[in-house]
């Protein structure tokens, strides 16, 4: 009976794994610039407005100003 428990136990310790994953957080790559200086220019691309300034063109969202890579 003792050897029961004993296998039982074992069979059970291996049954136990960690089911833990690994969650790394990836930092964004987003840009958010809150207020465009006053040199920017406002530019059309098929019809949609994008604003340029110094040689990268951004889109209008809800936070700001967010770098668009064409």
């Amino acid at each position: 009976m003792r050897l029961f428990y004993v296998v039982l136990l074992f069979i059970f310790s291996f049954s136990i794994s960690s089911c833990v994953t690994t969650v790394r957080a990836i930092p964004s790559k987003v840009v958010v610039v809150k207020k465009l200086p006053k040199t920017h220019k406002i530019v059309y691309v098929n019809g949609l407005r994008y604003y340029k300034w110094n040689g990268k063109h951004y889109r209008k969202t809800n936070r700001g100003y967010v770098i668009v890579r064409f």
